[in-house]
Protein backbone atom coordinates (compact mmCIF):
# COMPACT_ATOMS: atom_id res chain seq x y z
CA UNK A 1 0.00 0.00 0.00
CA UNK A 2 1.18 3.51 -0.84
CA UNK A 3 0.12 6.52 1.25
CA UNK A 4 -0.16 9.77 -0.71
CA UNK A 5 -0.38 13.02 1.28
CA UNK A 6 -1.24 15.63 -1.33
CA UNK A 7 -3.88 17.84 0.32
CA UNK A 8 -2.98 21.04 2.16
CA UNK A 9 -3.27 20.56 5.93
CA UNK A 10 -3.23 16.74 5.83
CA UNK A 11 -0.96 15.33 8.52
CA UNK A 12 0.55 11.95 9.29
CA UNK A 13 1.31 11.23 12.94
CA UNK A 14 2.33 8.26 15.05
CA UNK A 15 0.11 6.75 17.71
CA UNK A 16 1.77 3.86 19.56
CA UNK A 17 2.89 1.53 16.75
CA UNK A 18 0.46 2.77 14.12
CA UNK A 19 0.33 5.66 11.68
CA UNK A 20 -2.66 8.00 11.71
CA UNK A 21 -3.72 10.27 8.84
CA UNK A 22 -5.63 13.39 9.89
CA UNK A 23 -7.57 15.16 7.15
CA UNK A 24 -10.46 17.63 7.37
CA UNK A 25 -11.33 16.65 10.93
CA UNK A 26 -11.32 12.90 10.26
CA UNK A 27 -8.64 10.33 11.00
CA UNK A 28 -7.60 6.99 9.54
CA UNK A 29 -5.34 4.53 11.34
CA UNK A 30 -3.01 2.28 9.31
CA UNK A 31 -0.76 -0.63 10.25
CA UNK A 32 2.76 0.34 9.05
CA UNK A 33 3.46 -3.26 8.05
CA UNK A 34 0.92 -2.83 5.24
CA UNK A 35 2.67 0.24 3.81
CA UNK A 36 5.45 0.21 1.21
CA UNK A 37 5.88 3.95 0.65
CA UNK A 38 4.71 7.37 1.85
CA UNK A 39 4.58 10.19 -0.71
CA UNK A 40 4.41 13.72 0.72
CA UNK A 41 3.50 16.81 -1.30
CA UNK A 42 3.79 20.48 -0.43
CA UNK A 43 1.35 21.57 2.27
CA UNK A 44 1.11 18.17 3.95
CA UNK A 45 2.76 17.40 7.30
CA UNK A 46 4.53 14.34 8.69
CA UNK A 47 5.86 14.18 12.25
CA UNK A 48 9.36 13.06 13.22
CA UNK A 49 7.82 10.20 15.23
CA UNK A 50 5.96 9.04 12.15
CA UNK A 51 9.15 9.23 10.09
CA UNK A 52 11.04 7.12 12.65
CA UNK A 53 8.26 4.51 12.71
CA UNK A 54 8.37 4.38 8.92
CA UNK A 55 12.15 3.91 8.98
CA UNK A 56 11.79 1.10 11.53
CA UNK A 57 9.42 -0.64 9.10
CA UNK A 58 11.61 -0.01 6.02
CA UNK A 59 8.98 2.30 4.50
CA UNK A 60 10.31 4.62 1.81
CA UNK A 61 9.32 8.29 2.32
CA UNK A 62 9.43 10.54 -0.74
CA UNK A 63 8.92 14.31 -0.73
CA UNK A 64 7.62 15.58 -4.08
CA UNK A 65 7.39 18.99 -5.69
CA UNK A 66 4.20 20.24 -7.34
CA UNK A 67 5.32 18.79 -10.67
CA UNK A 68 5.46 15.30 -9.16
CA UNK A 69 9.26 15.09 -9.18
CA UNK A 70 11.00 13.55 -6.14
CA UNK A 71 12.92 16.25 -4.26
CA UNK A 72 14.03 14.38 -1.14
CA UNK A 73 13.59 11.01 0.49
CA UNK A 74 14.09 9.25 3.79
CA UNK A 75 14.90 5.57 4.00
CA UNK A 76 16.32 3.12 6.47
CA UNK A 77 20.13 2.94 6.61
CA UNK A 78 19.68 -0.83 6.48
CA UNK A 79 18.23 -0.69 2.97
CA UNK A 80 20.65 -1.43 0.19
CA UNK A 81 23.75 -0.86 2.29
CA UNK A 82 25.79 -3.29 0.22
CA UNK A 83 29.15 -1.73 -0.63
CA UNK A 84 30.07 -4.63 -2.92
CA UNK A 85 27.12 -4.00 -5.22
CA UNK A 86 27.98 -0.33 -5.57
CA UNK A 87 31.66 -0.98 -6.22
CA UNK A 88 30.75 -3.52 -8.91
CA UNK A 89 28.16 -1.09 -10.28
CA UNK A 90 30.85 1.53 -10.82
CA UNK A 91 33.09 -1.00 -12.56
CA UNK A 92 30.18 -2.11 -14.75
CA UNK A 93 29.61 1.43 -16.08
CA UNK A 94 33.03 1.33 -17.77
CA UNK A 95 32.64 -2.16 -19.23
CA UNK A 96 31.62 -3.28 -22.74
CA UNK A 97 28.61 -4.96 -21.18
CA UNK A 98 27.28 -1.56 -20.12
CA UNK A 99 27.08 -0.64 -23.81
CA UNK A 100 25.03 -3.76 -24.53
CA UNK A 101 22.83 -3.10 -21.50
CA UNK A 102 21.88 0.45 -22.49
CA UNK A 103 21.37 -0.57 -26.12
CA UNK A 104 19.00 -3.28 -24.91
CA UNK A 105 17.11 -0.74 -22.79
CA UNK A 106 16.70 1.67 -25.72
CA UNK A 107 15.63 -1.07 -28.13
CA UNK A 108 13.05 -2.29 -25.65
CA UNK A 109 11.81 1.29 -25.26
CA UNK A 110 11.22 1.51 -29.02
CA UNK A 111 9.46 -1.86 -29.02
CA UNK A 112 7.17 -0.51 -26.30
CA UNK A 113 6.53 2.65 -28.29
CA UNK A 114 5.57 0.63 -31.36
CA UNK A 115 3.29 -1.60 -29.26
CA UNK A 116 1.50 1.40 -27.77
CA UNK A 117 0.93 3.00 -31.16
CA UNK A 118 -0.34 -0.28 -32.62
CA UNK A 119 -2.81 -0.62 -29.74
CA UNK A 120 -4.41 2.65 -30.94
CA UNK A 121 -4.10 1.91 -34.67
CA UNK A 122 -6.46 4.31 -36.49
CA UNK A 123 -9.30 3.26 -38.77
CA UNK A 124 -8.92 6.31 -41.01
CA UNK A 125 -6.79 5.26 -43.99
CA UNK A 126 -4.88 8.53 -44.28
CA UNK A 127 -3.94 8.47 -40.61
CA UNK A 128 -3.15 4.76 -40.86
CA UNK A 129 -0.63 5.46 -43.63
CA UNK A 130 1.02 8.10 -41.42
CA UNK A 131 1.10 5.54 -38.63
CA UNK A 132 2.75 2.96 -40.86
CA UNK A 133 5.44 5.47 -41.82
CA UNK A 134 6.11 6.31 -38.16
CA UNK A 135 6.30 2.66 -37.13
CA UNK A 136 8.68 1.86 -39.99
CA UNK A 137 10.92 4.74 -38.95
CA UNK A 138 10.89 3.58 -35.33
CA UNK A 139 11.95 0.11 -36.46
CA UNK A 140 14.73 1.71 -38.50
CA UNK A 141 15.98 3.69 -35.48
CA UNK A 142 15.99 0.51 -33.44
CA UNK A 143 18.23 -1.10 -36.08
CA UNK A 144 20.53 1.94 -36.04
CA UNK A 145 20.85 1.74 -32.25
CA UNK A 146 21.69 -1.94 -32.50
CA UNK A 147 24.39 -1.24 -35.10
CA UNK A 148 26.25 1.32 -32.97
CA UNK A 149 29.74 -0.01 -32.17
CA UNK A 150 31.94 0.78 -29.19
CA UNK A 151 33.49 -0.81 -26.13
CA UNK A 152 32.65 1.89 -23.59
CA UNK A 153 29.73 4.25 -23.16
CA UNK A 154 31.72 7.41 -23.93
CA UNK A 155 32.37 6.06 -27.45
CA UNK A 156 28.70 5.51 -28.26
CA UNK A 157 26.75 7.93 -26.05
CA UNK A 158 26.37 10.70 -28.65
CA UNK A 159 25.13 8.30 -31.33
CA UNK A 160 22.71 6.56 -28.98
CA UNK A 161 21.26 9.85 -27.75
CA UNK A 162 20.88 11.05 -31.33
CA UNK A 163 18.97 7.98 -32.53
CA UNK A 164 16.90 7.88 -29.34
CA UNK A 165 15.94 11.53 -29.76
CA UNK A 166 14.92 10.96 -33.37
CA UNK A 167 12.81 7.96 -32.35
CA UNK A 168 11.11 9.98 -29.62
CA UNK A 169 10.13 12.71 -32.05
CA UNK A 170 8.56 10.16 -34.38
CA UNK A 171 6.78 8.44 -31.52
CA UNK A 172 5.22 11.59 -30.12
CA UNK A 173 4.13 12.65 -33.58
CA UNK A 174 2.20 9.38 -33.60
CA UNK A 175 0.73 10.09 -30.16
CA UNK A 176 -0.45 13.44 -31.52
CA UNK A 177 -2.43 11.65 -34.22
CA UNK A 178 -4.54 9.65 -31.75
CA UNK A 179 -5.31 11.99 -28.87
CA UNK A 180 -8.23 14.48 -28.99
CA UNK A 181 -7.48 17.80 -30.66
CA UNK A 182 -7.58 19.82 -27.43
CA UNK A 183 -4.70 17.74 -26.05
CA UNK A 184 -2.43 17.93 -29.09
CA UNK A 185 0.96 19.59 -28.75
CA UNK A 186 3.64 21.10 -30.95
CA UNK A 187 6.58 19.34 -29.32
CA UNK A 188 7.56 17.37 -26.26
CA UNK A 189 8.27 19.83 -23.42
CA UNK A 190 9.49 18.89 -19.98
CA UNK A 191 9.76 21.34 -17.08
CA UNK A 192 7.81 23.50 -17.40
CA UNK A 193 5.24 22.07 -19.81
CA UNK A 194 3.89 24.20 -22.64
CA UNK A 195 0.59 22.31 -23.02
CA UNK A 196 -1.77 20.22 -20.92
CA UNK A 197 -0.73 16.84 -22.36
CA UNK A 198 2.92 17.40 -21.49
CA UNK A 199 1.93 18.66 -18.02
CA UNK A 200 0.05 15.37 -17.47
CA UNK A 201 2.90 13.30 -18.87
CA UNK A 202 5.57 15.07 -16.81
CA UNK A 203 3.58 14.43 -13.64
CA UNK A 204 3.10 10.73 -14.46
CA UNK A 205 6.81 10.40 -15.24
CA UNK A 206 7.59 11.99 -11.86
CA UNK A 207 5.59 9.31 -10.07
CA UNK A 208 7.39 6.62 -12.05
CA UNK A 209 10.81 8.16 -11.30
CA UNK A 210 10.05 7.94 -7.59
CA UNK A 211 9.10 4.26 -7.85
CA UNK A 212 12.25 3.39 -9.80
CA UNK A 213 14.63 5.32 -7.55
CA UNK A 214 13.13 3.65 -4.47
CA UNK A 215 13.44 0.19 -6.05
CA UNK A 216 17.11 0.79 -6.93
CA UNK A 217 17.88 1.85 -3.37
CA UNK A 218 16.10 -1.18 -1.93
CA UNK A 219 18.18 -3.42 -4.22
CA UNK A 220 21.42 -1.90 -2.93
CA UNK A 221 22.12 0.06 -6.12
CA UNK A 222 23.33 3.65 -6.09
CA UNK A 223 20.88 5.64 -8.27
CA UNK A 224 23.46 8.44 -8.60
CA UNK A 225 25.82 6.32 -10.72
CA UNK A 226 24.38 6.44 -14.23
CA UNK A 227 25.38 4.68 -17.43
CA UNK A 228 24.11 6.65 -20.43
CA UNK A 229 23.02 9.53 -18.21
CA UNK A 230 26.18 10.51 -16.32
CA UNK A 231 26.53 14.24 -16.56
CA UNK A 232 23.81 15.55 -14.21
CA UNK A 233 25.71 16.08 -10.97
CA UNK A 234 23.94 15.19 -7.74
CA UNK A 235 20.91 13.72 -9.51
CA UNK A 236 19.69 10.08 -9.55
CA UNK A 237 20.87 9.55 -13.11
CA UNK A 238 20.59 5.76 -13.12
CA UNK A 239 16.84 6.27 -12.62
CA UNK A 240 16.90 8.21 -15.91
CA UNK A 241 18.44 5.16 -17.61
CA UNK A 242 16.14 2.57 -16.07
CA UNK A 243 12.93 4.55 -16.61
CA UNK A 244 13.34 4.14 -20.38
CA UNK A 245 12.26 0.53 -19.91
CA UNK A 246 9.07 1.58 -18.10
CA UNK A 247 8.14 4.98 -19.63
CA UNK A 248 5.42 3.40 -21.75
CA UNK A 249 3.40 2.70 -18.59
CA UNK A 250 3.07 6.42 -17.83
CA UNK A 251 2.43 7.18 -21.50
CA UNK A 252 -0.31 4.57 -21.72
CA UNK A 253 -2.05 5.99 -18.64
CA UNK A 254 -1.86 9.58 -19.89
CA UNK A 255 -3.04 8.72 -23.41
CA UNK A 256 -6.05 6.94 -21.91
CA UNK A 257 -6.84 9.92 -19.70
CA UNK A 258 -6.61 12.19 -22.73
CA UNK A 259 -8.86 9.90 -24.77
CA UNK A 260 -11.39 10.05 -21.92
CA UNK A 261 -10.94 13.84 -21.66
CA UNK A 262 -10.43 13.34 -17.93
CA UNK A 263 -8.39 16.53 -17.44
CA UNK A 264 -10.21 19.71 -18.44
CA UNK A 265 -9.47 23.40 -17.93
CA UNK A 266 -10.77 23.23 -14.34
CA UNK A 267 -7.87 20.95 -13.43
CA UNK A 268 -4.92 23.06 -14.59
CA UNK A 269 -3.79 26.65 -14.83
CA UNK A 270 -1.88 28.52 -17.52
CA UNK A 271 0.68 30.99 -16.20
CA UNK A 272 1.51 34.35 -17.77
CA UNK A 273 4.60 32.85 -19.39
CA UNK A 274 2.44 30.24 -21.19
CA UNK A 275 3.40 27.28 -18.99
CA UNK A 276 0.83 24.72 -17.83
CA UNK A 277 0.51 23.53 -14.22
CA UNK A 278 -1.80 20.86 -12.86
CA UNK A 279 -3.99 21.86 -9.94
CA UNK A 280 -4.68 19.59 -6.98
CA UNK A 281 -7.64 17.81 -8.60
CA UNK A 282 -5.66 17.26 -11.79
CA UNK A 283 -2.73 15.86 -9.85
CA UNK A 284 -5.06 13.60 -7.89
CA UNK A 285 -6.48 12.11 -11.10
CA UNK A 286 -2.97 11.33 -12.39
CA UNK A 287 -1.90 9.85 -9.04
CA UNK A 288 -4.95 7.57 -8.85
CA UNK A 289 -4.70 6.47 -12.47
CA UNK A 290 -1.00 5.65 -12.10
CA UNK A 291 -1.61 3.84 -8.80
CA UNK A 292 -4.37 1.70 -10.33
CA UNK A 293 -2.24 0.86 -13.35
CA UNK A 294 0.84 -0.04 -11.31
CA UNK A 295 -1.21 -2.23 -8.97
CA UNK A 296 -2.74 -4.21 -11.85
CA UNK A 297 -1.45 -7.75 -12.23
CA UNK A 298 0.24 -8.84 -15.45
CA UNK A 299 1.77 -12.13 -16.54
CA UNK A 300 5.56 -12.08 -16.83
CA UNK A 301 7.46 -15.31 -17.57
CA UNK A 302 4.39 -17.39 -16.69
CA UNK A 303 3.94 -15.73 -13.30
CA UNK A 304 1.58 -13.00 -12.13
CA UNK A 305 3.10 -9.78 -10.83
CA UNK A 306 1.81 -6.36 -10.00
CA UNK A 307 3.49 -3.89 -12.31
CA UNK A 308 4.95 -2.11 -9.27
CA UNK A 309 6.53 -5.39 -8.17
CA UNK A 310 8.08 -5.82 -11.61
CA UNK A 311 10.06 -2.62 -11.00
CA UNK A 312 11.47 -4.15 -7.80
CA UNK A 313 12.18 -7.41 -9.61
CA UNK A 314 14.08 -5.58 -12.33
CA UNK A 315 16.11 -3.63 -9.76
CA UNK A 316 17.08 -6.88 -8.02
CA UNK A 317 18.01 -8.46 -11.36
CA UNK A 318 20.12 -5.40 -12.16
CA UNK A 319 21.96 -5.69 -8.82
CA UNK A 320 22.67 -9.33 -9.69
CA UNK A 321 24.00 -8.26 -13.09
CA UNK A 322 26.37 -5.76 -11.48
CA UNK A 323 27.63 -8.38 -9.05
CA UNK A 324 28.26 -11.10 -11.62
CA UNK A 325 28.97 -9.41 -14.94
CA UNK A 326 32.68 -10.40 -14.90
CA UNK A 327 31.78 -14.05 -14.42
CA UNK A 328 29.30 -13.81 -17.28
CA UNK A 329 31.89 -12.17 -19.50
CA UNK A 330 34.54 -14.90 -19.02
Amino acid sequence: MNIVLNSYGTSLLRKDNTLVIYKNGSKHTIDPQKITSIIVYKGALISSDAILLAVENSIDIIFMDKMGKPKARVWSPKIGGVATIRRKQLNFTFSPQAVQWIKGILKEKIDNQIALLLSFYPEDQTTARQFDTIINRLSDYKTKIDSVKGDIISEVAASLRGWEGSANRQYFSGINLIIPEEYRFEERTQHPARDVFNAMLNYAYGILYGKIEAALIRAGIDPYIGILHREDYNRPVLSFDVIEKFRVWAEFVVVHLAMQKAINEDFYTIKEDGTYWLEQLGRRIIIQAMHDYLEDEVVYKNKKYKRSNLIDKYANDLAHLFLHYKTQKQ
